[in-house]
Parts: structure tokens; sequence; C-alpha cells
């Protein structure tokens, strides 16, 4: 595909991982590749007032669904963290930093996949950030490739709409398994015509297959790449 040993997936929420690069990993999965995720929010603390026993019983319920979406891709390891939901911007960035750089000397990467810059949601926005920063470019750094991904229901809510992808992945052998793999986030995923529906990630892939000669493709964004 393009050449990727080990992928670390650096994604701010439960299901973002999945939404963001699931074609492109299952695909990578399939060529020999070893991928990893590290989820930094728990996804659920900023939701409607409910108690906080409840709140505990879901961000437990999410983390099981996010075990079994991995799992269908064959994502070898997912590592879930305790971030407060839609609250990046109130945590110090070096904590952030600091776990990404750990994990980075733990996986040893060549690539991460990771979210856009400007996306919607402040997270997602923290997360790249974070990302860029503790992989800084560095004489020893060892990850060599840096894509940015689209999230449906943030990417395009930001307006305008400045995401740019110039890598369109062919995913039309492996759309299934990334469909099956966001229906067991079944608290995430909602109706039809909500752009996170399994309809509606289906006709996205099938958009940017239009855009690029494909059938059904997945677009990234190279921020970094070394060679």
């Amino acid at each position: 595909m393009f050449k990727c040993k080990k992928i670390l997936i650096i994604a701010a929420h439960p299901d973002d991982e999945i939404l963001g690069c699931g074609g492109t990993i299952a695909r990578a999965i399939k060529e020999g590749a070893q991928v990893h995720s590290l989820v930094l929010g728990e996804g659920k603390s900023s939701r409607d007032a409910i108690s906080v026993d409840q709140i505990k019983r879901e961000q437990k319920e999410l983390r099981k669904e996010g075990l079994k979406a991995n799992q269908c891709l064959g994502i070898e390891s997912v590592h879930f963290l305790d971030f407060p939901d839609n609250k990046f911007d109130e945590v110090p960035l070096l904590n952030f930093t600091k776990i990404i750089e750990k994990k980075v000397e733990e996986i040893q990467p060549d690539t991460i996949l990771t979210h856009y810059a400007q996306d919607l949601n402040i997270d997602h926005q923290i997360t790249y950030k974070a990302v860029i920063t503790a992989t800084r470019p560095i004489k020893k750094q060892i990850v060599k490739k840096i894509f940015s991904f689209e999230v449906l229901s943030s990417t395009e809510w930001n307006y305008p709409t400045t995401f740019s992808p110039n890598l369109f992945v062919d995913i039309s052998d492996t759309i299934d398994i990334k469909l099956e793999a966001l229906g067991y986030y079944a608290s995430e995923m909602r109706e039809y015509p909500h752009p996170r529906s399994i309809k509606a990630v289906d006709l996205n892939a099938k958009m940017w297959g239009v855009k690029c000669g494909l059938y059904k493709a997945e677009p990234l964004l190279l921020v970094r790449g070394l060679i």
C-alpha cells in the first residue's frame, strides 16, 4: 500500500480510529503491517447530564465496544486512556505529548495516523498538536510518516472546510470490514442521514472513490514524510 511496517493510530475518542482509517488499516494489516491504537479520551463524560455511576458504566461499555471493533480489524493492541471528553483544552499539552512519546518509544512505529488539525472538535485539534510535538523531526526520530484522517461529524462540520487529502487508499475490498467494526460501536453510531451512520460512512467512501477514480476510497493527508 504505502510501505508501512508498523502503524500507530492516535485518536481522541473511541470510534475515531475506525471512522478515520478503518478501511486503510484493514488493508494494511492484510498486506502485512502491524497496527496498534492509542485512544486518549474516555468519550462519554461530556454527554447529557447523567449520574456519575451511569457515566462510568457507559465508559466501561464503550471500551468493550472499542476492543471488539479494533479486534475486528486485526489491530494488535489498543490502549484506552481517560482524558476528559471534549475538555482536552483544560489539560496541559505536555501531558499528552509525554504519553505519546512513551508509546512511540514502546511500539516503534514508522507511521502514525491521527486527526486533522482543523477538525471542529477541540479534542481532535489537540491530539493532532500533541502528535506533531511528540514526533518532532530530530535525528533519531523513528516515525517517518504522519497522516491525518477525516472523521465524519467533525472534519466536515468546521467552516470553511479545509481538509484537502493528497493520498487516496483503495478500500473497495476492505470497506465491509470497516463497517463491521463500526457496528461494534453501537453506542456511538447514529441513524442515517447522520454522518456517523453506517450508510453515510459507506456513501462517503463512494464519494471519495468517485473523486479519484476508485470504487471506494479513504482519504488521507500526508502531514510529514521522510524517505
